[in-house]
């Protein structure tokens, strides 16, 4: 049996893989017409906090099934050759995320650290959840 693995541990490992980007990089990237910007959080934080403008909703309980083409909830905006910035609350669950997208076959993966409270902390300009 293996030894058991802490949340802070399978963070760590998943910012080892992916690009870790800065709340200043995030603003930085934000916008451009290659980079597609992945709320994780749930629809009730989404109401609740608004979410980074032109950002897309997938729900981190579907992820992989909206990732993977053979998956009858594919969505094909993530099969686009894009930069795909994944964020949530803090940094935490985008991490996870980000690492698994990798796994999938998404090349171009990275997340915020810091997430949405970095964002907003920063000023980040935020949208109220219309999906």
């Amino acid at each position: 049996m293996s030894e058991r693995r802490t949340v802070k541990q399978m963070v760590a490992e998943a910012n080892e893989l992916v690009d870790v980007l800065s709340t200043e990089q995030a603003m930085a990237e934000h916008g451009a017409a290659d980079t597609l910007f992945i709320d994780l959080r749930d629809v009730r934080e989404l109401a609740r906090t608004g979410r980074i403008p032109g950002a897309r909703h997938v729900p981190r309980g579907m992820l992989e099934f909206w990732i993977d083409p053979d998956s009858p909830y594919h969505k094909p905006f993530l099969a686009e050759d894009k930069r795909y910035v994944f964020y949530c609350a803090s940094g935490w669950r985008s991490a996870l995320s980000a690492r698994v997208a990798k796994e999938m076959g998404i090349a171009n993966v990275a997340h915020v650290d810091g997430g949405i409270s970095g964002w907003i902390e920063k000023g980040g300009d935020v949208e109220m959840h219309e999906d």
